[in-house]
């Protein structure tokens, strides 16, 4: 994220010696007024940088796949950031990894809804073991969702 940040050219230079398929640019987000603002530094500095306009950049620089952290989100417990993740698929048609907000399983199947959502990040509810974490695979493929199991998609 801030590497990127402070030399946008340093994504294309990534994917031109790795390939698209290998860059993930990392955003953190913050939703300040009506749009949705680019962080630096671990989320301690706003850069001024509309997100979605930065997720767009990062496409046409060869990005090939985001991770959209939510920091009004990050650690509330309280579900992923709909309405920010579904306004960065609408920029952009990378494949979106949801970060911040999961408190619980259905917090995952919401989620993966989302069209571009091809996976959902979580830190203290496995930590704490508020939630198992093959437990909530067995429920996402109950809810319909492709998960890996035993290193195969099922």
């Amino acid at each position: 994220n801030s590497a990127a940040i402070k030399d946008p050219k340093f994504i294309q230079r990534a994917a031109d010696h790795f390939g698209s398929g290998q860059v993930v640019l990392s955003m953190d987000v913050k939703k300040l007024g009506e749009k949705y603002h680019l962080f630096a530094r671990g989320g301690r500095e706003d850069t001024g940088t509309d997100a979605l306009k930065w997720a767009d950049l990062g496409q046409d620089l060869g990005a090939g796949e985001l991770v959209i952290n939510s920091i009004d989100a990050d650690g509330v417990r309280e579900g992923f950031d709909i309405p920010m993740l579904q306004a960065i698929g609408e920029e952009v048609s990378l494949p979106i990894i949801a970060s911040g907000g999961a408190g619980k399983m259905e917090d995952f199947a919401q989620v993966f809804k989302l069209p571009q959502v091809v996976g959902g990040l979580a830190a203290s509810i496995f930590h704490h073991k508020e939630v198992d974490i093959g437990a909530l695979k067995k429920y996402l493929k109950d809810q319909g969702v492709p998960v890996e199991m035993g290193g195969k998609v099922k």
